[in-house]
């Protein structure tokens, strides 16, 4: 198991966040029953009871792995860095594809943990509230993204962008079409028709 998540050379990860990668490394191996405070001092190789310093109780430790896991998958997605809508809908598509297909192809344990810690959320509303929260900084983005491509409805096309990349990484990742990852064309041209069935064009 690794949960280096830094490039060679640059600073090395702060405790808090080896801590939070080795438990959504653990998430994604192990499952639920396997996150442990022991068995992420171990996957850390932290002295025994680092972890429980940093989050006492198992809803401090899953809430360090939801904000760390927000933080590693805006890296990855980089809704920021997104080009202006008004250039067309083959260049807004071509951006959200190469985010999507980069989830699927290079960052496949952050999606298994992320799963991990939304059904858990169900159980926990104290992890509810604070895994809607994080998630509210991507739904933003991508509302704003619908709004300055011309949707009329910027809130309710989000909705449906969020709902076709979460079905399509699921079901690549851990559904029925785990076994085939669709490649970007197949990515960007789906999104392409998810757009212009949204905006009209």
């Amino acid at each position: 198991m690794s949960v280096r998540t830094t490039a060679p050379g640059s600073p090395g990860p702060s405790r808090g966040e080896l801590v939070a990668d080795a438990a959504l490394a653990l998430l994604a191996e192990r499952g639920m029953r396997g996150l442990t405070h022991r068995a992420v001092d171990e996957a850390a190789g932290l002295a025994q009871g680092s972890t429980s310093n940093l989050a006492r109780t198992r809803e401090a430790l899953l809430g360090l792995a939801v904000r760390r896991l927000a933080e590693r998958e805006a890296r990855v997605l980089a809704l920021d860095e997104m080009p202006d809508p008004a250039g067309g809908l083959d260049t807004l598509a071509g951006a959200l594809a190469l985010a999507v297909h980069r989830s699927l192809t290079g960052h496949r344990e952050l999606l298994v943990a992320r799963y991990e810690l939304a059904l858990e959320a169900t159980r926990r509303p104290g992890l509810r509230a604070f895994y809607d929260a994080t998630g509210a900084v991507f739904r933003d983005r991508l509302t704003a993204l619908a709004a300055a491509a011309g949707s009329p409805d910027p809130a309710r096309h989000a909705l449906s962008l969020v709902a076709w990349a979460d079905g399509l990484m699921f079901a690549c990742v851990a559904g029925s079409f785990s076994a085939r990852t669709p490649d970007l064309d197949e990515v960007r041209t789906g999104l392409r028709e998810l757009l212009a069935g949204m905006l009209g064009r």
